[in-house]
C-alpha cells in the first residue's frame, strides 16, 4: 500500500490519478490533496470521498468556502452531524509546500505553472518519491531540482512522453543510448508550411486533432513550444546531451517515444492516448498497475506515421535546445515568454507566428543571468521575461 498526495487534484491529472487509485484501493490510499482553489466543491467532494488527512487550497481567501463545500457536501450524501470529519486545512501561497511534505510514499505534482517548483523541491528534500508532472519545475528550476535530490531514481515522470522514454530506458545500460526520440502529434498545423500559418486564429489553433487539453497547451502544441519543453525536460531527467535528443512528427500519437541504442536497435513505447497509463505507471513505480488504460487492439489494422519536424515552420524546438545549452536562467525565460506571448495571440494583440518571432526576441534580448541558486532567482527572471515580451507586443501593436 502506497501513501499519496496529490497537489492538483482537481486538474485533469488529479482526477485521473484519483479514478487511478479508487479503481486499485488495495494499492493506493491519498492521504493529503490539493489544488489552487477555483473548485472547492470537487476538492471537497474529492476529500470526503478519499477519506483524506489534510486538505491544501492556495488561494487563502477560499478557506471558508471550502469549509461550507464540506457542509454542502455532506448533507448532499445523508451524512449526519458528527458523522463526518473535516480534514485538516492548510490555505495560502504555501499550502503545496507544506502538502508537499506531509508524511507519505508519493508525492504527485500535478500543479500548473512556476508555482509548481517549490513544492517539487519541498517534496525531494523530504526523501519522497515524486511522480512530475510539472513542467515547470525540471524547464525553470533544473538547477535546483537537481541539488535538492536525496537518491538516484526519486523523480518519475508523469507526461506520456518522458514516461515512455523511462520504460525505454530500461531495455539498457546508460552509456548504450545512442539518442532520445520525443514524438510530437504535431498539433493542429502539422500539415501546413510556415507561409500557410501567417493568417491562422485561436479558434483554428485550439481544435488538436487527438488531445483534449487546456488552451495554452493546446496552442503550445500547435507551435511545438510544448515539445520545446519537453526537449528540456528529457535533458534535465535523462541527462542526455541536447544534440542527442531529436523530436518526430507523429501524428496517430500511439508510439509516446523511442530510444535508440548504440547497437542500431530503438525501443519504442506504443499505447492508445491516454493518460492514465503513465499516471499509474508514476504512483506505482517501477511496478505496473494492471488495466490502468486499453492497449492496442492487434486484431485491426494499424498504419504509425513518423516525419521529421519542419524547422523552418515549427522553430520552437530548436530555440528550446538553444535556450537549454546556454542553461542558468534561459530555459525559464523561455517558458514565461512563451506563456505571455500565447496570452497575447488568444487576445488578438499577436499574429500566430508573432508567438516563437517575440520568443526568440525576448532570448536574444536576455541580460546573463547567473545560474539560479533559489526560487527567487527564478521568479525574477520570469518577470523580466514577462516584461519583456509585453513590451516587444506592445510595441509590434503599436507599429502595425
Amino acid at each position: 500500500m502506497r501513501d499519496l498526495v496529490l497537489l492538483g487534484s482537481t486538474g485533469s491529472i488529479g482526477t485521473q490519478a484519483i479514478d487511478i487509485v479508487r479503481r486499485n484501493p488495495d494499492r493506493f490510499r491519498v492521504v493529503g490533496i490539493g489544488a489552487g482553489g477555483g473548485n472547492v466543491e470537487l476538492l471537497a467532494a474529492q476529500a470526503l470521498a478519499l477519506g483524506v488527512e489534510v486538505v491544501g487550497v492556495a488561494r487563502a481567501s477560499a478557506v471558508q468556502d471550502l469549509q461550507l463545500a464540506f457542509y454542502a457536501q455532506a448533507q448532499q450524501h445523508g451524512y449526519a452531524t458528527g458523522d463526518f470529519r473535516i480534514p485538516k486545512i492548510v490555505a495560502g501561497p504555501d499550502a503545496m509546500t507544506e502538502l508537499a511534505q506531509w508524511p507519505c510514499d508519493v508525492v504527485l505534482n500535478g500543479v500548473v505553472g512556476s508555482l509548481g517548483l517549490a513544492p517539487t523541491l519541498a517534496a525531494l528534500r523530504c526523501g519522497r518519491t515524486l511522480a512530475l508532472a510539472n513542467k515547470e519545475s525540471l524547464v525553470a528550476g533544473g538547477p535546483l531540482v537537481k541539488a535538492a535530490l536525496t537518491r538516484p531514481g526519486q523523480i518519475v515522470p508523469v507526461d506520456s512522453e518522458h514516461s515512455a522514454l523511462a520504460q525505454c530506458l530500461r531495455g539498457g545500460q546508460r552509456g548504450e543510448v545512442r539518442r532520445l526520440v520525443l514524438t510530437a502529434s504535431g498539433g493542429a498545423f502539422r500539415d501546413r508550411r510556415r507561409a500557410e500559418l501567417e493568417n491562422v486564429t485561436p479558434e483554428e489553433a485550439l481544435k488538436h486533432p487527438t488531445w483534449d487539453m487546456g488552451p495554452v497547451v493546446t496552442i503550445n502544441s500547435a507551435t511545438m513550444v510544448n515539445k520545446g519543453l519537453e526537449v528540456i525536460e528529457a535533458h534535465e531527467l535523462f541527462d542526455v546531451p541536447y544534440d542527442d535528443i531529436e523530436v518526430v512528427v507523429h501524428p496517430q500519437s500511439v508510439l509516446h517515444s523511442l530510444v535508440e541504442f548504440t547497437d542500431g536497435s530503438t525501443l519504442a513505447q506504443a499505447s492508445p492516448p491516454d493518460m492514465r497509463l503513465p499516471i499509474a505507471l508514476a504512483l506505482a513505480w517501477p511496478d505496473r498497475v494492471p488495466e490502468a488504460a486499453p492497449a492496442v487492439d492487434w486484431t485491426l489494422a494499424h498504419s504509425w506515421e513518423l516525419r521529421p519536424l519542419d524547422d523552418e515552420a515549427f522553430p520552437a524546438v530548436r530555440l528550446a535546445k538553444e535556450a537549454g545549452r546556454a542553461g542558468r536562467c534561459r530555459p525559464a525565460i523561455y517558458n514565461a515568454a512563451n506563456e505571455e506571448c500565447v496570452a497575447a495571440f488568444v487576445a488578438g494583440r499577436l499574429p500566430f507566428l508573432g508567438i516563437v518571432e517575440t520568443l526568440e526576441a525576448v532570448l536574444t534580448a536576455a541580460p546573463a543571468y547567473a545560474q539560479p541558486g533559489t526560487v527567487d532567482d527564478v521568479l525574477e527572471a520570469e518577470a523580466w521575461a514577462r516584461a519583456q515580451a509585453r513590451r516587444l507586443i506592445a510595441t509590434g501593436a503599436e507599429g502595425a
